[in-house]
This record gives C-alpha cells, sequence and structure tokens, in this order.
C-alpha cells in the first residue's frame, strides 16, 4: 500500500526498528557507537571506557561500563551497494542491555522491535545471555541477523562461534562474509553474495570510516567459493523461481540472491552471519549495509493484530498512516528536564501533538503533550509522528509501559509484555525523618520506570520492603535514588524472595458476621483450591449458581483472596501456582456488603491452605561458571556444596565452562569466593531459571527465622 508523501520524509519501506542484542561485554554498545560514527550522528567515537559514549549516558552506565536502559537513537544510512545502492533509511536502534539484572529492558525493546541485530563474541561464542536474548526474540518473532565480533581477539575462532549459533540457539545461520584473517592479522572481510574483498588499513587516523575494495584473497577463493555456493543453496530453497534455476544449474544475479535473501531473514528461514570488530573499525559498514538490505521496514510486517474492548474479537491493524491511530508504550522514564518520558511504537495512523487518545488498557483518556525524536539523550521535538516511529511523549499521566494507546473512536487493545517476577527483596528507610517523604515519592517514580521493580510495606515491622531482579538491579535503583531524587537511605541485608503454594485439593470455609447497632456485616463463602504446576500462577474461577452469592460480591471476594495470597499464610512469603475456585456461600439481604465478602475471602482462603500441605519455594538460578581447568574439581565441590545440581561442563582452550542450576539463597557473595578459588581468574553469570520447593529441614529454619522463633543450632 503506498504511503501519503506529505509531512513526510521517510516512506515505510526505507524505515528500520532495530534492536542490538548480546550476553553482556559482547560489544553492543561498542557497534552502536560506531553505528552513529559511521552516520554521522555522533562526530566522535565514543568509549565505553572513557564513559564518553552517546547510547550508555546515565552516570552508573559511565561508571560500570555497562548498559542499564535501553537507548533509543534515531540515524540514517545509505547503502552503497545492491538493490537499495543510494537509497538512504532510517534506522531507529535501540541498544540494549546485556546484563541479566535489566531483562526488563530487553524484553520491551524486543516487543516493539521489527529487527534484532546479535552481537556475538568471536572468542566465547554463544553464552548464557546470548540463549536468553535469542529466547525472547524468538517469543515475539523478531527476524535477526547475528554480527560475530571481536574478531580482532586472541582466540578468535568465527566457524567455532558459526557452529555454536547452529547447536546452542539452533539458529538457521549461514555465513554472509568470511573474516579476512583473524586475532591480530584481521584485516576485513569477504563479501560472499558480491564476491568482494573490503579490507580495512590499520591507519588510526581515518577510524574505519574509509575501506578499500579488493579482489579476494588468492588463499582464500576456494574457501569463499565453497561457503559461496552453500549461501546460494540456502537462498535458492526459499524461493521456487530461484530453486528451478539452481537445479538446471543457471547463473542467478545478485539482485535475485539478495531479494530471495531479503524474503527469507523476514520468515526466518535464514540467519546471515557477519564478522567484525566494531572496537578496530572493522566491518561496521557491511552490518550496516545487511541491516537496511535483510531486515523488515514496517511495511514487511504489513499488519498487527489485537483484541477490540468492546467486542472482545480480534482484530487487525494496517502499519500504514492512512489506518486509524495505535500504538504500544514500551517504556517509561524520568527525565529531570520534562518529567515523565513515555516510549512509544506507533503500528498505524499519526499522532499529533495537543491531540486526545484513549489508553485502551486503561480506558482513560490521555492528552499528548510534546512528541520527541529522541537521539540518546539528546532529542528534537516534531509535531506529528507516524506509523512505524518510535518516539517519545511527554504529558502522559495514567500511561504505562504495556499499555495500547489509539483512536477514541475504533479501540483496539494490543498484546502487552510480561515481565519476570523479581528474586530478591531488602528493606530501605529513609536516613532522617526529611527523607522520609521524598522516599516515597522517588520509590514511585522509579517502579513506574522499571516493571520488575516491586514496592510493599510490611505490616507486621513497618518497614518498606523493594524486590528486584538481582543484587547490581537493587544497587543501581538506590544509587539513583541518591543521585536524581537525592534521598539518603539506609538498607538492609538483600533477602531471598521465597514462594507459599499448595501441594494438595483442599476446601475451606470463610464466614464473617458483625453486629453492632444498626447495619451489620455478613460475608459467607466456600473455597476449594487446586495446586498448579510450577510458575502457572493463579487462577479465580466462579462456580456459584443459583444466586447462592450475587454477582456483585464476587469481585470482592477475589480481591480478598489476591490480598490473602500476597500476604502469605506459611511464613508471609506469597502465595503462587494454584486455582481458587469460589463454590458455595449465603449472603443476607440487608447486611452483606462488599467489605464482609472481602475479608469473608480472605479468611477462607486461609482455612484451605492450611489444610492443603503447604511448602517453601525458592528461586532457583542458571549459573555459568567460566575458570581455567586447573581448578575445576574445586569449582564443582564448591557448587555441590551449595546444593547445586550441575548440568554440564565444557572445554573451551584452556578454560571450562560449567553449567549449574543452583538455589539463589546459597550464592550470596559467590563471586568474591570464585576469585579466591581460581586466583582472580574465574568468572560468573547467573540467571532465574524457576522455583522449585525447599527441603524441609531448611524451610522450617527460614520458617522459623522469619516467625522469630529460635531457631536450633
Amino acid at each position: 500500500m503506498a504511503v501519503k508523501q506529505e509531512n513526510r520524509l521517510y516512506p515505510l519501506d526505507r524505515i528500520r526498528n532495530i534492536g542490538i542484542i548480546a550476553h553482556i561485554d559482547a560489544g553492543k554498545t561498542t557497534t552502536t557507537e560506531r553505528i552513529l560514527f559511521y552516520t554521522g550522528k555522533s562526530y566522535k567515537l565514543g568509549n565505553i571506557d572513557e564513559g564518553t559514549t552517546v547510547t550508555d549516558w546515565m552516570a552508573q552506565e559511565k561508571e560500570r561500563g555497562i548498559t542499564i536502559v535501553s537507548a533509543a537513537v534515531t540515524t540514517f544510512w545509505t547503502p552503497k551497494y545492491g538493490p537499495l545502492k543510494d537509497i538512504e533509511a532510517r534506522i531507529n536502534i535501540i541498544d540494549t542491555p546485556g546484563h541479566v539484572d535489566f531483562t526488563a529492558e530487553v524484553e520491551r525493546s524486543l516487543r516493539v522491535l521489527d529487527g534484532g541485530v546479535t552481537v556475538l563474541d568471536a572468542e566465547e561464542g554463544v553464552q548464557s545471555q546470548s540463549e536468553t536474548v535469542w529466547r525472547q526474540a524468538d517469543k515475539y518473532k523478531v527476524p535477526r541477523i547475528c554480527f560475530i565480533n571481536k574478531m580482532d581477539k586472541l582466540g578468535a575462532d568465527y566457524f567455532a562461534t558459526l557452529k555454536s549459533i547452529r547447536e546452542k540457539l539452533g539458529a538457521p545461520a549461514v555465513p554472509y562474509n568470511l573474516p579476512v584473517g583473524k586475532e591480530n592479522d584481521f584485516v576485513g572481510v569477504v563479501d560472499l553474495i558480491s564476491r568482494k574483498a573490503f579490507v580495512w588499513e590499520s591507519n588510526v587516523e581515518g577510524l574505519g570510516k574509509e575501506f578499500n575494495e579488493e579482489e579476494v584473497p588468492s588463499e582464500m577463493r576456494d574457501e569463499v567459493e565453497k561457503y559461496r555456493g552453500q549461501l546460494v543453496e540456502k537462498i535458492s530453497e526459499t524461493d521456487d523461481h530461484l530453486t528451478e534455476k539452481f537445479i538446471k544449474g543457471e547463473e542467478i544475479s545478485e539482485d535475485e540472491l539478495k531479494k530471495a535473501l531479503r524474503a527469507a531473514v523476514i520468515k526466518y528461514k535464514i540467519v546471515p552471519v557477519l564478522a567484525g570488530s566494531s572496537l578496530r573499525n572493522k566491518g561496521v559498514q557491511p552490518l550496516l549495509d545487511a541491516v537496511c538490505e535483510y531486515l523488515p521496514s514496517p511495511q514487511d510486517i504489513e499488519s498487527i493484530e489485537g483484541t477490540n474492548p468492546k467486542t472482545g474479537e480480534k482484530e487487525k491493524r494496517l502499519l500504514v498512516t492512512e489506518e486509524s491511530f495505535s500504538a504500544l508504550a514500551f517504556k517509561v522514564q524520568i527525565d529531570p528536564h520534562v518529567g515523565k518520558l513515555t516510549y512509544v511504537r506507533i503500528y498505524s495512523g499519526t499522532l499529533k501533538s495537543g491531540s486526545s487518545i484513549l489508553n485502551s488498557t486503561k480506558h482513560d483518556r490521555e492528552r499528548i503533550g510534546r512528541i520527541l525524536l529522541m537521539h540518546a539523550n539528546t532529542r528534537e521535538e516534531v509535531s506529528e509522528a507516524y506509523a512505524g516511529e518510535i518516539v517519545a511523549v511527554v504529558g502522559l499521566k495514567s500511561t504505562v509501559t504495556g499499555d495500547t494507546m489509539c483512536d477514541e473512536s475504533k479501540p483496539i487493545v494490543l498484546e502487552s509484555i510480561s515481565f519476570p517476577d523479581p528474586v530478591i527483596s531488602l528493606a530501605i528507610e529513609p536516613a532522617t525523618k526529611a527523607d522520609q517523604e521524598k522516599l516515597g515519592y522517588a520509590l514511585g517514580r522509579l517502579s513506574e520506570e522499571d516493571p520488575t521493580f516491586k514496592i510493599k510495606g510490611d505490616p507486621e515491622t513497618g518497614q518498606t520492603i523493594i524486590s528486584g531482579m538481582g543484587e547490581l538491579h537493587l544497587e543501581i535503583l538506590v544509587d539513583r535514588m541518591k543521585r536524581e531524587f537525592s534521598v539518603a537511605a539506609n538498607v538492609g541485608s538483600p533477602q531471598v524472595a521465597y514462594r507459599e503454594t499448595i501441594k494438595q485439593t483442599a476446601t475451606g470455609e470463610g464466614k464473617y458476621i458483625r453486629q453492632s447497632g444498626g447495619r451489620g456485616q455478613y460475608g459467607h463463602c466456600f473455597l476449594r483450591l487446586e495446586p498448579l504446576g510450577r510458575g502457572e500462577g493463579y487462577q479465580f474461577k466462579s462456580e456459584i449458581k443459583g444466586g447462592a452469592i450475587p454477582q456483585e460480591f464476587i469481585p470482592s471476594i477475589e480481591k480478598g483472596v489476591r490480598e490473602k495470597m500476597e500476604s502469605g499464610v506459611l511464613a508471609g512469603f506469597p502465595l503462587v501456582d494454584m486455582k481458587v475456585a469460589l463454590y458455595d456461600g449465603t449472603y443476607h439481604d440487608v447486611d452483606s456488603s462488599d467489605i464482609a465478602f472481602k475479608i469473608a475471602g480472605s479468611m477462607a482462603l486461609e482455612a484451605a491452605a492450611k489444610k492443603a500441605d503447604l511448602a517453601l519455594l525458592e528461586p532457583v538460578m542458571k549459573v555459568e561458571v567460566t575458570a581455567p581447568e586447573e581448578f575445576m574439581g574445586d569449582v564443582i565441590g564448591d557448587l555441590s556444596s551449595k546444593r547445586a545440581q550441575i548440568l554440564s561442563s565444557e572445554h573451551h582452550g584452556t578454560s571450562v565452562i560449567i553449567n549449574a542450576l543452583v538455589p539463589l539463597a546459597e550464592m550470596s557473595g559467590y563471586v568474591t569466593t570464585l576469585r579466591s578459588m581460581t586466583q582472580g581468574r574465574g568468572s560468573a553469570y547467573m540467571e532465574p531459571s524457576h522455583y522449585d520447593e525447599v527441603p524441609a529441614n531448611i524451610a522450617e529454619k527460614i520458617i522459623s527465622k522469619v516467625k522469630g522463633e529460635k531457631v536450633e543450632s
């Protein structure tokens, strides 16, 4: 469908919404910096070690050399070769964090992207977080290309990394270009389709902007022909016309190959693999060409599906400006200059500043203030934004991450974004009375930004408990409170976020009757609890027949159930993984009320849970330890003492990589222990895996501790 060109610089087919995703330290931010430099977005090369990168702009990011928040950047690129030669494309890039504690940032970015660039370390190959982000991208069906970075690094191996992409990620990966040389001798790449070598001079002056187009080195010709043949065969398999030509042995033109490869990448039939070294300024331009040539534009996606909130039926929206407006809010950021910024991916229609829209998730009307195009931490104000764009909006009050925004006359609710539950908690309190009020405000603001950051009050101790995805996550948030909101706070030591669950079916009665002068209170219900599988959450079902309880009181019972589940029964931890059925009860014509049924629901749940064989659950982490071979026995022995389940060990050069499942409670201070055990040469990476039952002897100690009883030593 043609797009109207007035007021629009870029037609849809020339827009690319991409994310840079990878394991921590694979070189995502450095790659993004090179992209910005070569596209003319920045005039100076940013360096992580010096804290001068464009996308890592927060103080904490500069200090730690890691990406914490995903940064959105708009830039432009014109390919010099192929079907898109001399056609400028607009690229919206989101640089996502690699650290598992900030998995929410990756999740929400992938939800709104059309394509992804997965960056891999040429020596390390596919690492744990690479697998995690790959699965996240699979969930949202994001087409990808792979960039094997750090080809100049000692131990770099393009083909070993290619093998690990195929085996560990199960990806249909095919070499698109081959490295010329490796480690210190890495100088460039050979494009397999054009049979051209692109070689970068080693001079620092040019910073990699200029490169030479050369013939394929003679020693590589056989290898290039072999892999080119494989690439042509793979592309031909995805296109009937090319299959015919291939079988007949006819020559297939470069443009035909590129066109068919683009279609195959978009359908996830092929993942092209490119090589380079971002830090040494080599191989980034061919990557930019590949982004424009093979990753989808909003037009390639065609439509997005959602639900009509009035009818509950599925609806599709074409991703064009002529359609009714629809968009998804995927990130909220508190900006010191303009207040609350809401990042929005526009799927269809046009968004105008000053207009009114509907938040269909919350059924609220919102007014659009300013619309900003973001270039990392700088911004450009625009009056309109169109289908296919990613912009930041100022002025939205109730809209949070995952909410749909749309035209009031044509409402639609798009698929939201799911986030994992926090696994670690700590108590926080204001340092002084003056900080008391500020603390509540700062915590509220930060939880608006971060859906994996939870706050709750402990009614018994009066403490505020904050929960997040890991110690680093909470450390950064407390640091941000200090710097951005000037709140001084004292924090307790991190506590594991346990859960409670039931192991068998049970029923319980809740009866709440209060009679005092005038109108009384009456609520009475029966609940049945059934266990669900691990990670299945919570379901509520009403089986009330014949009006035993009026319909209007049933939401109040569920509210009471939810509140009780949150505060727990066994040791004050939230109850999870169970089905609650309301099957009977009675009411009073005059005395029954919402509050009475809410209390009755809470009482019934507690009564049933106590009969349902309660158990304690703990978060189990997937741990990957890399250590020199000679320490393998010590590391495995230490992990086994921490109740670990060793999954595998594989040798990688002179190192061994051990994969295990370990309860989080056993992993406090593990990095320090590992370093002292391996003479400072070992490293560990962990991410949440699942919840599992705590062994009975350990569960008793935890429950006793929580209840303040004396633990028998």
